[in-house]
């Protein structure tokens, strides 16, 4: 019998009693008795730490990790060039457990011949609802509405009335996956929707009723929600900045379900407070956690969410299967779907590494 295959995977999929954390799907590996899976321990939260969450995002991968695994499933922790000072001997794939992957050195996993891949459907639908889910409860004014009820204060009715989004614009700033489903998701609101995005398919977006624009200046000065998709990438780090928000009119309310990075928070607070723009959704921030000490706290026309609003039962199995049918091929001496960094894949030293467990 060949040799066990061990998988790792980041303490953060685990709580304190190590119940893991959604359908992680490991149940797809247990036809190979080879695999052999446990958690990263020193990333598991550990029972009354109230600084976890504060050290959550900050945390990586050691070189203790990657030499004590043939594959890594990653959720939030770095994979920073440190944790290969000494060597990826064993270490063939890291899969992602979700679509960014800005946390990640490609570079120093393809130098160490190591595979990356993502898992980028499971996550598509549950974050174009997700922006969906703003866009309704900013138009219907939620906030004010469960101030109004919590406060007794029936009275004030009629100074929470909401809109329908119907014969609103919508604008879509990056019309990949989530940003076409966003599209497919409002139709039967009919909305105008519009989008900016170098990379679009104009055949999908004519498809579903979407107008591209030139610019997205343009999106921003034409549309009454503007909803930011895309990756993180140097490109698009604080493409959103106090410009941009100029541009928006007044009424219009702002939405990121991508990354905090692409925006510029202090210019959004200063919009919001100053009511330049009507108000956000936000499930991303620059700092996560969001520091107690953040404005956006003080704000009435911004709604809040954890970085979790994407998270589904359904999301979370869809994509934790993609990445352990990745593993799968892997452990068959085949290369994983949705690949991150190619220029591995010809290199002598990943081949022999992944001809180890073919069968």
């Amino acid at each position: 019998m060949k040799s066990r295959f061990e998988v790792l995977l980041t303490g953060d999929f685990v709580d304190a009693e190590k119940n893991t954390i959604g359908d992680l799907a490991l149940d797809l590996l247990e036809a190979d008795q080879r695999i052999h899976c446990q958690y990263i321990e020193h990333q598991r939260p550990q029972a009354d730490d109230i600084t976890y969450q504060n050290r959550l995002y900050s945390m990586e991968l050691l070189p203790g990790d990657v030499a004590a695994a043939d594959a890594i499933v990653v959720c939030r922790p770095w994979v920073k060039a440190s944790a290969f000072v000494s060597g990826a001997e064993r270490l063939i794939a890291i899969g992602r457990a979700g679509i960014g992957y800005d946390k990640i050195d490609l570079a120093a996993c393809t130098a160490n011949n190591v595979v990356v891949f993502n898992s980028p459907h499971g996550l598509t639908h549950s974050t174009a609802s997700a922006a969906l889910i703003f866009m309704l409860t900013l138009a219907r004014r939620f906030n004010l509405q469960q101030e109004l009820v919590r406060t007794h204060r029936w009275d004030r009715q009629k100074e929470a009335i909401g809109a329908d989004l119907t014969g609103y614009t919508l604008g879509i700033a990056g019309l990949g996956k989530t940003g076409l489903e966003l599209a497919r998701l409002v139709a039967p609101f009919r909305m105008r929707i519009i989008a900016y995005s170098p990379h679009a398919d104009p055949t999908l977006a004519a498809e579903l009723g979407v107008t591209l624009v030139g610019s997205l200046d343009d999106l921003l000065r034409n549309s009454d929600f503007v909803s930011l998709h895309g990756r993180l990438t140097p490109q698009t780090h604080g493409m959103i900045g106090a410009r941009e928000l100029a541009l928006m009119k007044p009424g219009a309310y702002f939405i990121n379900v991508a990354r905090g990075e692409m925006v510029d928070e202090s210019a959004l607070i200063a919009a919001l407070r100053e009511r330049r723009i009507a108000g956000a959704g936000l499930d991303v921030f620059e700092h996560e956690p969001l520091p107690p000490a953040s404005a956006l706290f003080e704000l009435d026309n911004v709604i809040l969410t954890p970085h979790w609003l994407c998270s589904t039962r359904e999301a979370g199995r869809a994509t934790m299967a993609d990445v352990m049918e990745g593993i799968l091929r892997v452990i068959r001496g085949e290369l994983p779907d949705n690949i991150l960094n190619a220029g591995v894949i010809d290199r002598p030293a990943f081949r022999k590494k992944l001809g180890r467990f073919a069968s």
